[in-house]
C-alpha cells in the first residue's frame, strides 16, 4: 500500500533542504528554495511531533517521510514536503507545462471541472469531495455522484459508498486530500476502469502518479512565495491568487 508513497518520496533530491515551515489554520507549506508546497491543515487538537524549529534544514525527502503518518497534521506536513519538491516552477516546465510569467493565471483548460464537461457528457462520474460549483458544472451534463467526508450536503454519499460507486463509474474525480489521509491507494484500486482525475491544490504534479492509475494530474503552482506564505501565515487572501493552476494529463506525459 505505501507504493505510491515511496515513489513520491524517493523521487526527491537527497540535497533539496527545507528552508521554511508553516502550519496554518487552513494550509500548510513547506519552502524549499523558491518552490513552496501546499496540503491541507488537519482539523486536530494536538501539535505536529515535527515542529517548525526542528524542521528547519532538514533535508526535504525526510520532512516528506512524514505523509506517511498517521498523525494528519505531521502527514500534512509530508505531503507539502512533497509538493515542494515536485510542484517547482523550473521542474514543472521541464515537463513541457505553460506556466506564465504572471503570478496569477485562470486557465480554464487547467480546470478539470471546466475543461472535461464535454467529456463526461452523458457518463457516470464520481466525485470524492464536494468541490465549488460541482453542482453546476457537472450535474446538468452526468449521471453525477459525490462523496462528502467532511461536510456533506444533500444528496451526498459517505465514504463507505465508495466502494460500490467507484468501480461503476467512466470517470473519477479524487480530491488531493486523500494524499496525507490515506484513502488515495484504495480508491485508485476501486477505480481501475475509469478514467481518474486527482485534483486540488495539494495535488503533487509528479508523472510517477501516471503509473498508479491516475490519467490527469490537476495541481496548484505557487508563484508568488512571500504572498503565498502569508496567506498560509493566516494574513488573508486566496491561495490561488498565489499561483496557476495546471493540469498534467497522461496523453501529454507520452
Amino acid at each position: 500500500m505505501w507504493e505510491l508513497y515511496d515513489a513520491l518520496i524517493d523521487g526527491i533530491s537527497p540535497d533539496a533542504k527545507v528552508d521554511a515551515l508553516i502550519c496554518g489554520q487552513t494550509h500548510t507549506a513547506v519552502l524549499s528554495g523558491d518552490a513552496v508546497g501546499l496540503a491541507g491543515t488537519a482539523d486536530a487538537t494536538w501539535r505536529a511531533p515535527i515542529l517548525p524549529d526542528k524542521a528547519l534544514g532538514m533535508p526535504l525527502r525526510k520532512l516528506a517521510g512524514a505523509v506517511k503518518s498517521w498523525e494528519f497534521v505531521e502527514a500534512g506536513i509530508g505531503l507539502a514536503a512533497i509538493n515542494a519538491w515536485y510542484n517547482d516552477k523550473a521542474r514543472l516546465r521541464a515537463l513541457g507545462l505553460d506556466i506564465s510569467e504572471r503570478t496569477h493565471v485562470e486557465d480554464r483548460s487547467a480546470d478539470p471541472f471546466i475543461s472535461m464537461q464535454r467529456d463526461i457528457k452523458g457518463k457516470t462520474v464520481t466525485v470524492i469531495g464536494h468541490f465549488p460549483y460541482i453542482d453546476q458544472l457537472f450535474a446538468p451534463v452526468c449521471d453525477l455522484r459525490v462523496i462528502e467526508k467532511f461536510e456533506p450536503k444533500d444528496g451526498d454519499y459517505p465514504e463507505q459508498a465508495a466502494d460500490y460507486l467507484l468501480p461503476e463509474s467512466d470517470y473519477v474525480f479524487i480530491s488531493s486530500y486523500t494524499f496525507a489521509e490515506k484513502s488515495l491507494p484504495r480508491f485508485l484500486e476501486l477505480s481501475r476502469r475509469a478514467h481518474v482525475t486527482v485534483v486540488g491544490p495539494a495535488t503533487p504534479i509528479a508523472p510517477v502518479l501516471h503509473g498508479f492509475g491516475v490519467n490527469d494530474i490537476a495541481g496548484l503552482v505557487l508563484k508568488d512565495t512571500e504572498t503565498a506564505m502569508r496567506i498560509v501565515a493566516g494574513f488573508g487572501g486566496n491561495i490561488h491568487k498565489a499561483g496557476q493552476k495546471l493540469n498534467l494529463r497522461l496523453e501529454d506525459a507520452r
